[in-house]
């Protein structure tokens, strides 16, 4: 009779990942001489081959530093496959832009758009026309101007985050 032993599986359901085994995994290693770490990035050894070097992380960067793509081919050749490859792609940067997810066209924050429309502006206006209309809201809506007014106080102190907020984004672009 055989002797029972431990079992991670325990029956139904599978506690384990399917394909999982109980022994070390086996690593495959940079295929760079000397060294020691995991080689997990697949290079080709040559064009058109189905045979891969796998290199760490820092070999991959030094051996695609060092690829060709327009090898063996004239400069004609080289310019045609440039502008046929430019063609094929244009339709993915002409979409790029829906990578945002955002309102907008992904140059501003969902923020931001919200205080240009507090400050009533539209989403392409410049840091100048933003100071121009705090200016001339926070003037319509200041509390000295309009005493005991607490839609006016609100106003106003939602005319002031608005600035804010935009005031931080220009100056984060300016530093960027």
């Amino acid at each position: 009779m055989a002797r029972s032993s431990r079992s991670n599986d325990w029956g139904f359901p599978r506690w384990r990942g399917y394909g999982s085994e109980r022994g070390a995994t086996r690593v495959r290693m940079c295929d760079r001489e000397g060294c020691d770490q995991p080689g997990d990035r697949p290079a080709p050894k040559s064009p058109n081959s189905p045979e891969r070097w796998y290199f760490c992380e820092d070999h991959a960067a030094e051996y695609n530093r060092n690829w060709n793509y327009f090898e063996g081919l004239s400069a004609e050749e080289a310019a045609a496959r440039e502008a046929r490859e430019r063609r094929d792609a244009s339709g993915y940067a002409d979409s790029k832009h829906y990578a945002w997810g955002g309102p907008g066209d992904g140059t501003r924050s969902r923020d931001e758009m919200r205080a240009l429309a507090v400050l009533e502006l539209e989403s392409d206006a410049d840091f100048d026309e933003i100071k121009a209309a705090w200016r001339r809201l926070a003037k319509a809506n200041h509390p000295d101007v309009k005493p005991n007014d607490a839609a006016a106080a609100a106003r106003f102190q939602s005319i002031q985050a608005a600035f804010e907020v935009l005031r931080k984004a220009e100056e984060r672009r300016a530093t960027a």
